[in-house]
């Protein structure tokens, strides 16, 4: 199962609605058995999204460029120098779970920032993955997905070098005790394309794990 899913990889800034409408058909070929899945690696044009629980009251700037989005999670950004992922993937052929699945695409994001020497953590309660510093914890990756009849879509962002002054203009994810990092302001100069290696590598490994998340 694992070599039969499609890895696409898109150059240039992909416009978010374009984005959406393309999972959402790519979902109903998968239900049809008539595509493979896929994974989707990709930048956005710089705009702001508001997940199923985004609050108005998280919405710090309202001359803002937002959309309302049918992904889990509340208020995000995307732009260039942050590494989006979007995974169309059937759990009927895996494990119907979907903490679990979600555990595994942290545990994607942890392995791959081991590779360059960054030590990211779960943090209770709060989706995605930290670091921290002297001052406290900061996110460098989040998670928002969306599940339809057991295949997801929607998926993961990593900041690489984005502008994280963007992040001032809403209360990421709705949590206000904490920041927001990236390779760059941690000192690690990489581009995406080093990037895609370790997720790719580091995808087969959690998802052909039996103890993280198990194949049928």
């Amino acid at each position: 199962m694992i070599n039969e899913i499609e890895w696409k990889i898109s150059n240039y800034p992909v416009e978010y609605n374009f984005a959406v409408s393309e999972m959402k058909k790519r979902v109903l070929e998968i239900k049809k058995n008539s595509a493979c899945e896929m994974i989707w690696l990709l930048e956005h044009n710089s705009i702001f999204t508001a997940g199923t629980s985004a609050k108005l009251e998280d919405l710090k700037n309202n001359n803002i460029n937002f959309q309302y989005t049918g992904r889990g999670g509340q208020w995000t950004w995307h732009g260039p120098g942050q590494r989006v992922i979007y995974l169309m993937l059937n759990l009927k052929n895996r494990l119907q779970d979907v903490k679990a699945y979600v555990y595994a695409l942290e545990e994607l994001i942890i392995l791959t920032l081991k590779d360059f020497y960054i030590n990211g953590t779960r943090i209770n309660g709060q989706p995605g993955v930290w670091v921290k510093d002297n001052s406290g914890w900061d996110k460098i990756a989040a998670v928002g997905i969306r599940i339809s009849s057991w295949i997801t879509f929607h998926g993961i962002s990593i900041n690489v070098n984005p502008n994280l002054d963007e992040f001032n203009n809403i209360v990421p994810c709705g949590i206000t005790n904490s920041g927001v990092t990236s390779f760059y302001k941690l000192g690690k100069k990489i581009s995406l394309i080093e990037l895609d290696i370790s997720l790719k590598k580091n995808f087969n490994k959690v998802f052909d794990n039996e103890s993280l998340f198990k194949l049928k």
